[in-house]
């Protein structure tokens, strides 16, 4: 028996609900998970709920702990598809083979996930899920009922991805059209009134021509210019002073001048005094140069004034109206200058956009007739395999259909509609699949549905809680052969409350529940075959198994096991 990767090797779970804390192995082919109502039986698949990335209720940690754990542990024979989702999230591929999947959640709320010991996000566990398990529980068989759940489990049998996914974006691209043609022939209210004022708007900024730094340098001038006679008056009073009159500072320091210089031929200390100086006076007549070019610079032309003082209102206009910064009003000119464009070519964009739809439609229609192939092909050779499956779950005349029709408009799935039909017996009539009223034939039919899909979409783990529900005598036995048969291609793990479905198992593992401390405490044991027959004997009889009940089972089990 060879399996393809992965395989779950190792569940691991502590402090969820009534476990306290417990490590359950799994091996290849049918594992049977039994236990008496109410032990915990499906807490474990509870557990692998929250490691596929399911919502976590606070609720589910065990009364007294701050928080649960739950853990799997997966062999990949070839992690191909896996490593590459992890590639993709950035994380390393797996190492050995192996790959781990925990999730923590906290009583006060929240929680983490990891895989391979790196934190991830709760969408990566769904991803990673949906290529390790495929996991049905006793209400999933509800989806059955659904049109759009009904076309998934077509295509997917079909593997009609390479057909759907360019349709999808097709129909993506078109819904995207559909709604910018709608906005197109919204009601914008006065289309003239509106186009006057943005192009108002924009004539304004347009002509105003604001420039970054222009405002501070208009304002400096501006100041400059408003004095421009005591400016003139007091630098000319300084040159004067300093440099120019008779009595000016470097007139007044000429003798000192001289007297250093003597000084310094006759005194060796004064030497550097005549340089000092000359540093100082240096310095005055510099700055008075720089001052006479500075005044020469100064406008007085009130011309020059009153084009300044327009120039700072013009600023202050626009501020005003537009934001105080000119970071605003530029924003403000762009906005307006792409509205006013939009606005002025409304006709020339509907016909652009109804061109594009017309191509888009065409698009549809020609990959969806794709699509439909591929559908309609794989209906056929679904409805008898689903059949087939059927009549070895104990419908012997029962009959499957699938039933493909053009639908009314496009949708995001494609240009068909589909109804899953269904007849138990000889001379009924085919009816859909949501008339079905037996819980018990709507799992069975589940159970053949998955059987085929593991067949199709190579899924590794197929897991089933109380798939069996409502069945019995006979059928128990059909389903138990056929979770062993599924289970000869796939690893598979089933919870189940009945006998003959239990004895079918490879490896089997029972849940008990115990008191101990004055708390109740839930533990899963692997059971060798003795146990097996006390378990099955148990299942037969209820809590008193008498050697009638032990013979039974132990015939039950022997007659599983050759088959």
């Amino acid at each position: 028996m060879r399996y393809p990767a992965p395989m779950l090797t190792l569940l691991r779970v502590k402090n969820l609900a009534l476990v306290e804390e417990a490590s359950v192995p799994f091996e290849p082919g049918l594992n049977i998970i039994t236990g008496e109502t109410g032990a915990g039986k499906s807490i474990l698949i509870g557990a692998l709920y929250l490691l596929l990335g399911e919502r976590a209720d606070t609720s589910a940690v065990r009364a007294g702990e701050s928080l649960c754990l739950v853990e799997a542990t997966f062999h990949l024979e070839t992690p191909t598809t896996v490593n590459a989702l992890l590639e993709e999230a950035g994380l390393e591929p797996c190492a050995d083979g192996q790959l781990i999947l925990r999730r923590t959640v906290k009583a006060a709320g929240g929680g983490q996930a990891f895989v391979n010991d790196t934190p991830v996000t709760l969408p990566l566990l769904k991803r990673l899920g949906a290529v390790l398990v495929d996991l049905h529980g006793p209400h999933d068989h509800q989806s059955l009922f659904q049109p759009a759940s009904q076309l998934d489990i077509l295509d997917a049998y079909a593997r009609a991805e390479k057909e759907r996914a360019p349709y999808a974006a097709a129909f993506e691209k078109f819904q995207t059209l559909l709604a910018r043609r709608e906005a197109l022939s919204a009601d914008v209210g006065d289309l003239a009134a509106q186009i006057d004022l943005l192009a108002y708007r924009v004539k304004e900024i347009e002509e105003a021509a604001p420039v970054e730094g222009e405002e501070d340098k208009v304002r400096a001038e501006q100041q400059t210019a408003g004095n421009a006679q005591r400016i003139l008056e007091l630098g000319q009073l300084f040159v004067q002073a300093a440099t120019e009159d008779e009595q000016s500072a470097l007139a007044l320091l000429a003798p000192a001048r001289k007297a250093l210089e003597e000084l310094a031929r006759l005194m060796p200390a004064a030497k550097d005094w005549p340089d000092e100086l000359r540093v100082h006076t240096d310095a005055i007549a510099s700055l008075s140069g720089s001052i006479q070019r500075e005044l020469s610079l100064v406008d007085s032309d009130p011309a020059r004034l009153e084009w300044l003082d327009d120039r700072l209102a013009t600023y202050d206009k626009l501020k005003r109206k537009y934001g105080p910064k000119l970071e605003d009003i530029l924003q403000t000119l762009e906005t307006s200058q792409a509205r006013l464009k939009d606005l002025r070519s409304r006709d020339q964009q509907k016909a652009a956009v109804a061109k594009e739809i017309a191509a888009t439609e065409k698009e549809l229609q020609t990959l969806g007739a794709a699509l439909r192939k591929r559908r309609a092909a794989a209906a056929e050779k679904l409805a008898p395999a689903i059949t087939a499956e059927l009549k070895a779950l104990g419908f012997e005349h029962g009959a499957f259909a699938v039933q493909l029709a053009p639908a009314e408009a496009p949708a995001a799935s494609g240009l068909d509609q589909i109804e899953f039909g269904f007849a138990p017996n000889v001379g009924e009539p085919m009816r859909p699949l949501r008339a079905i009223a037996s819980s018990g034939e709507i799992s069975r039919v589940m159970l053949g549905i998955k059987v085929v899909l593991a067949d199709a979409d190579q899924i590794p783990l197929l897991v089933f809680d109380e798939i069996d529900a409502n069945v019995g005598g006979e059928t128990a036995h059909a389903v138990g052969r056929k979770l062993a048969q599924a289970a000869q291609r796939r690893q598979v793990i089933a919870i189940t409350h009945l006998p003959p479905v239990a004895a079918c198992g490879a490896h089997h593992h029972a849940v008990r529940k115990s008191v101990r401390d004055g708390r109740t405490h839930t533990h899963v044991v692997p059971l060798d075959p003795s146990a097996r027959i006390e378990e099955l004997a148990r299942m037969l009889g209820g809590r008193d198994t008498t050697s009638v009940a032990l013979r039974h089972a132990a015939e039950l089990l022997e007659a599983a096991q050759r088959r």
